[in-house]
């Protein structure tokens, strides 16, 4: 066994004091008064807040399908340890930096809901709302939650196959408080400072797309190319059906995602699930006919990550836009982020994995513009009428809103990226690298294609690649 750092030790502790401390939290009745909710509303967001932690594993797949297959443990388990970290954060003090009382419109008192007091008691109403919510709070928070878990996560696209476990942990856990708390709180808490700037972003272009692809870029940027990349090796996926699945369980989960956000059993609820279907839809022909165009094959992967494309632009606009428009926002979008790949590829350096920024990133941004051109209060009327519709100042409003997410998310994330260097270096060696942060990080192996072979009397496994 070897010799254990105070490093090592610290994760274990933190949590156990945690643990610890939460034992001293007053019991809180749930649910006091039922009559106050409607029941309907609160099945949907039951499922729906099902539908959204799906998509965490879908990720899994669909990074984990994309890399090398020396490094498919390592990628998949990043992702999925967010949802480890993120849920103890959001009890702890998350949930209250998101939507706690409000502090300057800019984050939420820490001390709101500390290890969750008070959200399980009391008029469900959010600090500055209109309106009660119809179901508990709770449940809203727990919807939340699953937001905020996978943020982080698709982080992991971009710096997959080069950066250690731990370093990656304390990544999670600054990038929630730091970046993903303040953007949720601007946003979606009724005194947010977008929010009363009247920028719209449904079910979190902003807040969750745009964050996490500008924290992408300047992970890429802080721990430099892969050996692989500087020599210009072609690296195979390692398992396209896993990229597959994944696409169909971030589509699947989606609906939640977006329909969920509308936060009750309701037409909007049912315009915003059809618009995610169409947009995603759209974007996965566009992105493979556009390739076919230029004279490529159509592809699994080309069809999958145009789809998933066109689901990160219709977020913002889902509860926003007319169901037709959204096929132009698919189409729109999937030809975009392809260029931007293409250039990213072709005249850049930037060594972004699984093309995050280009796909996440630009894709929450043009997801935030067609918001502005194409929404319409004929469809929510809580919302606003776009640029299409004569409405130029909110098109602008938009574009604002945008900037200020770019700007502070990646500044931010820059600086995160950089104190996590100093403080525990995030670069694997070169040595791990070459052998796969499978091995490497973890001691654990993914065998694909496995053949049986016979040697000498006795039956082998070995890679199917390996034994022809």
């Amino acid at each position: 066994m070897n010799k254990v750092t105070p490093k090592q030790i610290l994760p274990f502790l933190v949590l156990a004091a945690i643990a610890v401390l939460a034992c001293f939290v007053k019991p809180i009745a749930d649910f006091a008064d039922t009559g106050k909710y409607n029941s309907a509303d609160v099945a949907w967001m039951i499922v729906a807040t099902a539908l959204v932690f799906l998509m965490t594993p879908g990720l899994a797949f669909f990074y984990g399908g994309m890399v090398h297959r020396k490094n498919v443990i390592s990628t998949m388990i990043k992702s999925m340890v967010a949802a480890g970290i993120v849920s103890v954060l959001w009890i702890v003090v998350g949930y209250s930096l998101c939507f706690g009382n409000d502090v300057g419109g800019f984050i939420g008192n820490p001390m709101t809901h500390l290890f969750f007091k008070g959200v399980n008691s009391g008029q469900p109403t959010l600090q500055g709302a209109s309106a009660p919510l119809s179901i508990p709070l709770s449940l809203f928070s727990l919807f939340q939650l699953m937001f905020a878990i996978i943020t982080p996560a698709l982080v992991v696209g971009a710096v997959a196959e080069r950066i250690r476990f731990t370093s990656f942990i304390l990544f999670i856990v600054l990038f929630s408080v730091l970046v993903y708390a303040p953007l949720a709180h601007w946003s979606w808490h009724p005194m947010g400072f977008l929010a009363k700037m009247g920028a719209l972003d449904f079910a979190g272009g902003t807040v969750v797309h745009i964050s996490a692809g500008c924290a992408a870029l300047a992970g890429v940027l802080v721990l430099k190319r892969r050996k692989v990349h500087i020599e210009h090796r072609e690296i195979p996926p390692a398992n396209i059906p896993y990229v597959l699945i994944g696409t169909g369980l971030l589509w699947f989960g989606w609906f939640g995602f977006n329909a969920g956000s509308a936060g009750a059993a309701s037409p909007l609820a049912v315009s915003a699930f059809a618009t995610t279907n169409t947009a995603a839809a759209a974007a996965g022909l566009s992105w493979m006919f556009f390739d076919v165009m230029r004279g490529k094959k159509p592809s699994v992967m080309g069809f999958c990550i145009g789809a998933v494309v066109g689901l990160v632009a219709i977020t913002p606009a889902a509860g926003f836009v007319a169901i037709p428009q959204s096929i132009f926002i698919g189409v729109f979008a999937a030809i975009v982020s392809n260029l931007a790949v293409y250039i990213k590829q072709k005249s850049t350096k930037l060594d972004d994995t699984l093309d995050v920024f280009p796909c996440h990133g630009i894709g929450g941004m043009v997801g935030m513009l067609m918001t502005g051109i194409f929404a319409t209060k004929a469809v929510n009327s809580a919302g606003n009428d776009g640029l299409f519709y004569g409405n130029a100042a909110f098109f602008f409003t938009q574009v604002k809103a945008m900037a200020i997410a770019v700007g502070y998310s990646f500044g931010v994330s820059y600086l995160i990226f950089k104190f996590i260097n100093l403080v525990l270096p995030m670069r694997v060696s070169s040595e791990d690298e070459e052998i796969g942060l499978d091995a490497s990080q973890h001691n654990e192996k993914y065998l694909q294609g496995t053949l049986l072979i016979h040697n000498n009397g006795k039956m082998e496994e070995k890679l199917a690649d390996e034994a022809k």
